[in-house]
């Protein structure tokens, strides 16, 4: 049985719905049971009018639905987001855009961040590698610093996977290596 929040959720995505983009998603093979084709913009502004709660993002999270999926990345509390559940999420990841969003709003506020995410990037999954270069990515960008064991680690890593990687694993690891040669 869905509750009301979550059917308050749709209703503000069923008019918000993009039926262009929409089809050019399904067109495009978009893995979703529904997609809305609502800009990101306009899924921020409808999670403000919603309070975080790790109950309803993981509800959204179940959803087949791409817009569920980016909305509960924007409605999980952070701090209430565990690393196991973390593991779960990107297992289920279905595209990139899933993942960069899931990144930048939720992991890279979580205290584990920079330990998973090291333990992602030496993972054969692919989303899992995505997931780390995106997360040390982003904490480079906002200013972390990493320790010269991790620094090599991250080149070992990015070397390694670069020459077999996909359009969005390659740019995740360039962008999380462009911050080494900056520092």
């Amino acid at each position: 049985m869905e509750n009301s929040e979550i059917k308050d959720i749709k209703k503000e995505l069923r008019a918000a719905m993009n039926g262009i983009l929409s089809a050019k998603m399904r067109e495009a093979g978009a893995p979703y049971k529904l997609v809305f084709g609502v800009e990101l913009p306009r899924l921020q502004n409808i999670a403000t009018e919603f309070q975080p709660s790790r109950t309803l993002a993981q509800q959204l999270w179940n959803e087949n639905i791409r817009e569920c999926k980016l909305l509960a990345a924007m409605l999980m509390p952070p701090g209430e987001f565990l690393p196991e559940v973390a593991d779960i999420w990107v297992d289920e990841i279905p595209t990139a855009e899933v993942a960069q969003i899931l990144c930048m709003q939720l992991l890279c506020k979580e205290p584990w961040c920079a330990t998973v995410a090291f333990e992602w990037i030496a993972s054969p999954a692919p989303m899992r590698q995505l997931c780390g270069f995106l997360c040390i990515a982003r904490l480079l960008q906002q200013g972390a610093q990493l320790q010269e064991r991790s620094v090599k680690e991250l080149q070992d890593q990015a070397q390694s996977l670069l020459p077999t990687a996909d359009l969005s694993l390659r740019k995740a690891i360039i962008a999380a290596t462009s911050f080494l040669s900056e520092k």
